[in-house]
């Protein structure tokens, strides 16, 4: 499909040079927008990416190339992608992005997937001077490094995890435990977590890492069980996400609010555990379709565009709201990085998931959210000023 993709874009491009042909003196402006990125299509990291990110990259060039082309500074100009599979490494991330900026020095780069990659390829971005819009990475780490072409669009640990803890203080809770991936994405969570159960009166009564790839969880799940905690949380990655609840279902234990992270918003945990398997589980989510009119449309058109196949209801809002704000910096600035990095620090951006503004490299306009499984869609139920459902504060038994 990307293949395919890229000929349709190229074809575009001609088709759009031929049309100016009557006006010479814009030729040389008029080529294609160049835009490179690296994605993961094999290995461990596909099922994140192949859902939240690539999809919105082929969907938004298309509809600006049926549009013209991308407006550069008045211009409208076709995009061309030039894509690579990263296999879900770390190393091939880098030397993607290094020859993208390096030696093939496109115009304009978007983000890979996850937060170790990014990580990765963080400090390339300033070194290269290209604006990075990153909607899938998650760590404290990468803001601290204060880099100035870096802006990560997710809200941080900190915001996500205080927003779960004044949900489940608000509802009630007293006891918690949590199991967390053991890699950046798991332990700055985690970090965040046991920071926002100080002075809750929340107790964090069994906490266990467990390994990238993980095969089996019911030892850990049976242990929790054990305790009798009135609130599950896992920091998951997709398919440990689907895991541990499938586990969880399967050894009895169902908290009154179980809470997994990666992957709790994507279509497939609902057609995997069933709708009615889904109700009442919570997870890392920020928007659905009655989010905006903006998310409306945009959902819908991917879906069309997919084959049925619906956007997740958490990064892929966000890596849409990046790449509005990358249409419209692109459209005041032209392809000047340095003057696109400015325009995207210092504005507040209205996007389909609400204003973003950036503060250093983090997003501060848009609140930590918790989303939750009700009658076959994720809802946001916390905090209530973006809320699109209630709450449900008792999850219903497993079906």
């Amino acid at each position: 499909m990307v293949q395919s993709t890229r000929r349709l874009i190229i074809k575009s491009a001609a088709a759009t040079v031929g049309a100016m042909s009557v006006a010479p003196h814009l030729l040389a402006q008029a080529g294609p927008v160049r835009i490179g990125y690296a994605m993961a299509r094999t290995g461990p990291w596909t099922g994140g990416a192949q859902v939240s990110q690539e999809p919105n990259y082929l969907l938004w060039a298309e509809q600006q190339n049926a549009a013209g082309g991308l407006n550069v500074k008045g211009v409208k100009r076709p995009i061309e992608l030039i894509s690579y599979d990263d296999r879900s490494e770390v190393e091939t991330c880098v030397r993607t992005y290094e020859k993208l900026m390096g030696s093939d020095k496109v115009d304009l780069v978007l983000a890979p997937w996850g937060s170790n990659a990014n990580f990765a390829v963080a400090p390339l971005a300033n070194r290269f001077g290209y604006p990075f819009l990153a909607p899938t990475a998650l760590s404290k780490r990468l803001v601290d490094m204060k880099l100035p072409y870096f802006f990560l669009l997710l809200q941080q640990p900190a915001p996500m995890t205080n927003a779960l803890v004044e949900m489940l203080k608000a509802s009630g809770a007293k006891t918690l435990a949590c199991i967390y991936v053991d890699d950046l994405f798991g332990l700055e969570n985690y970090a965040a977590l046991k920071v926002a159960l100080q002075g809750s009166g929340i107790q964090m009564v069994e906490d266990k890492s467990y390994p990238a790839g993980v095969k089996d969880l019911s030892p850990v799940l049976r242990s929790i069980k054990g305790k009798n905690p009135d609130a599950f949380v896992g920091f998951t990655y997709p398919p440990d996400t689907i895991l541990a609840s499938k586990q969880a279902k399967e050894v009895g234990f169902n908290p009154k609010f179980f809470y997994a992270s990666v992957g709790t918003a994507f279509q497939l945990y609902r057609n995997v555990m069933t709708p009615a398997g889904a109700e009442g589980v919570l997870g890392m989510g920020s928007w659905n379709s009655k989010t905006s009119p903006g998310a409306k449309a945009y959902f819908d058109a991917h879906t069309k565009k997919f084959g049925g196949k619906e956007p997740d209801r958490w990064a892929s809002g966000a890596c849409w709201a990046g790449l509005e704000i990358l249409t419209n910096a692109v459209a005041r600035n032209g392809l000047d990085r340095k003057a696109i990095r400015d325009y995207v620090a210092g504005t507040t951006h209205k996007t389909i998931i609400g204003d973003i503004r950036f503060s250093g490299s983090e997003n501060v306009g848009t609140p930590g959210t918790v989303g939750q499984w009700q009658n076959g869609e994720f809802e946001v139920v916390w905090p209530k000023q973006v809320a699109t459902a209630a709450l449900n504060p008792s999850k219903p038994d497993w079906k």
